[in-house]
């Protein structure tokens, strides 16, 4: 760490006092020439209002296993592999009769399927929660359904209910549970579609909801239920929702239950978005990209790239702000395939070395850095730097809270840092401790708040104009009712300003609304309601506001039918003006 030891000695010896210790090697903001003067934003992302919705984000990191019939092909059918689509539906794929899939369960006796080896995994791992699949594409009901003998304990020689002892197994072992239920069904009448975006007909109704009041009465306390594919009606995906929230109000739904009736989005598969999302949302990840199902013939090589790969797949995605859940493939004896088991233990080991710095941890408002990623722990902030820099130093733009010390996460060893305006600037060694995601915490002397890159102060004229490219933008997503229908919405406007002194404000919006939408305008902590047709026709406000601070500006929906639905409002510029 950089001292100022010897220019306090200076004036100290000038003044005629005598020095009897040096002073801490601990410098703060206001110790450092340059250092922020403007109170900035709050910097971490805090998880939803809603108490149940941001238990689950809490869980932050689990375990999906892809597990049924197709496990016991292994993506081979008559002694070739099948090399097209996922092996999960290897059905589909080889184009199987029906009659030659109940000839798989006929032999399908998964006797090594052992949920303590698996929770003890996940727990080994840093995993918080389990989600497995119940029902996939098949039809093949992988519990105990009064719905259809097409299940593992009428079907197979297994006569057993796995998932009810995994189930247990996960309450036993303090692990959430939760299940994958497919909304496509190949045994009760849809047809082989690759894209999986098959209507479901009034006659499938009775048995989706049949399946599921089962699996929400009779397994227990539900933390997330992960609906998948099909194209539903808007109707038909509110009664598939109502059931989970009448039989398990606290179970978070994913947004595949589609027509934007889940309570969080699910990205698509190992998706890590270039931005932090507006609202709950969710990164289905592989340890391979080709297939969720157990696949015999996968190539499995480079364990420690592998974990590596994942270690940045679970840090992009939670310094986003998202949910990282990450799948295994047990083979049809319900056997974990040891490199799956090895890339699990790896990130586990890596999270150890790390205790802070991911699990328990929150997403920031830096956004990705192009060193990498950065988290925040109460008053911790960790810098993974996924690209070390040739330079030497990384720079961390918009630090607006004091720096008590810096150094690599596990090591004692202080490293140098000064303030370069509104940055901090970390000297790193030649080499990091850790090869396979270095982290550089930094200790800060109070609560994390950052000034955002594009702040406009107000200027002499009492003015601040903020342009398209000063604006900050929240994303979400939102579907017409089905995968392929899913799209990234515009969800909120935010500029940031700064004024020297208190002041009362009033913005006016330059661009297009739609008229009869509802809007909030947001000033710091007060805000106003408006329609899009006097929106971009008259100035908002007033709104009072607090000088040496910044104060965000933000527009949103008033009311949105849902957290992802488009805002509507093309914002050329921001006219803030004070008076």
């Amino acid at each position: 760490m950089r001292k100022v030891i010897g220019v306090m000695l200076a004036l100290l010896l000038a003044a005629g006092a005598a020095v009897a210790s040096p002073p801490p090697a601990v410098a703060t903001q206001a110790d450092r020439a340059g250092g922020p003067h403007t109170q900035g934003i709050p910097g971490e992302i805090e998880p939803s209002d809603d108490k149940d919705l941001a238990a689950w984000q809490r869980l932050q990191f689990g375990m999906f296993i892809h597990w049924g019939l197709f496990s016991e092909l292994g993506g081979v059918w008559k002694g070739e592999p099948v090399t097209k689509g996922y092996s999960e539906q290897i059905q589909m794929w080889a184009d199987l009769s029906e009659k030659e899939y109940l000839e798989v369960a006929e032999r399908f006796r998964p006797d090594r399927f052992d949920p303590a080896e698996i929770c003890s995994l996940a727990k080994q791992a840093g995993m918080r929660y389990v989600v497995i699949t119940s029902k996939h594409h098949d039809g093949f009901s992988m519990f105990d359904t009064d719905t259809t003998g097409y299940d593992v304990v009428d079907a197979t020689p297994y006569g057993k209910d796995p998932l009810k002892a995994l189930a247990n197994e996960c309450r036993s072992q303090g692990l959430k549970f939760g299940f994958y239920f497919s909304l496509v069904d190949w045994h009760q009448g849809h047809d082989f579609d690759g894209d999986n975006n098959n209507p479901i007909p009034a006659s499938m109704e009775p048995v989706i909801e049949g399946q599921l009041r089962e699996l929400m009465t009779k397994y227990g306390d539900i933390a997330e239920v992960w609906f998948d594919m099909s194209s539903p009606t808007a109707a038909q995906s509110r009664k598939f929702a109502g059931i989970v929230r009448e039989l398990q109000p606290k179970a978070a739904i994913n947004s595949r239950v589609w027509n934007n009736k889940g309570d969080f989005r699910t990205l698509g598969d190992n998706e890590i978005p270039a931005v932090a999302l507006d609202g709950a949302w969710q990164t289905p990840a592989s340890i391979y990209h080709d297939t969720w199902g157990y696949r015999s013939w996968q190539k499995r090589d480079d364990l420690p790239g592998k974990i590596r790969d994942l270690i940045g797949g679970l840090t992009g995605v939670r310094a986003r702000g998202g949910n990282y859940l990450l799948n295994i493939g047990p083979r049809g004896d319900g056997s974990v395939v040891e490199f799956e088991a090895d890339v699990l233990r790896g990130m586990g080991d890596w999270l150890e070395r790390h205790p802070d710095a991911v699990l328990g941890a929150s997403a920031t408002r830096f956004g990705g850095q192009p060193w990498g990623e950065v988290t925040v722990n109460d008053r911790d902030l960790f810098l993974h730097v996924s690209k070390w820099p040739k330079s030497g130093e990384l720079r961390l733009p918009g630090l607006a809270t004091s720096v008590r010390e810096v150094h690599e996460d596990g090591s004692k060893d202080r490293l140098d840092w000064r303030r370069d305006g509104d940055d901090l600037v970390v000297t790193l060694p030649k080499s990091p401790r850790d090869d396979v995601l270095p982290v550089v915490k930094v200790e800060l002397g109070g609560k994390l708040r950052i000034i955002p890159e594009h702040t406009v102060a107000l200027g002499p004229d009492k003015a601040a104009v903020l342009d398209a490219a000063d604006i900050e933008h929240g994303y979400s997503y939102a579907d017409d009712g089905s995968y392929s229908s899913t799209h990234r919405t515009t969800v909120r406007h935010t500029g940031h300003i700064s004024a020297t002194r208190a002041e009362r404000l009033s913005v006016a919006v330059r661009g297009e609304a739609r008229p009869e939408a509802v809007y909030r305008v947001q000033v710091g902590r007060h805000s106003r309601v408006v329609k899009g047709a006097d929106l971009t026709r008259r100035a908002v406000g007033p709104f009072a506001v607090r000088g040496g601070k910044v104060t965000p500006v933000t527009i949103t929906l008033a009311a949105p039918e849902h957290a992802g639905e488009e805002l509507g409002l093309r914002l050329d510029s921001l006219l803030v003006t004070a008076g």
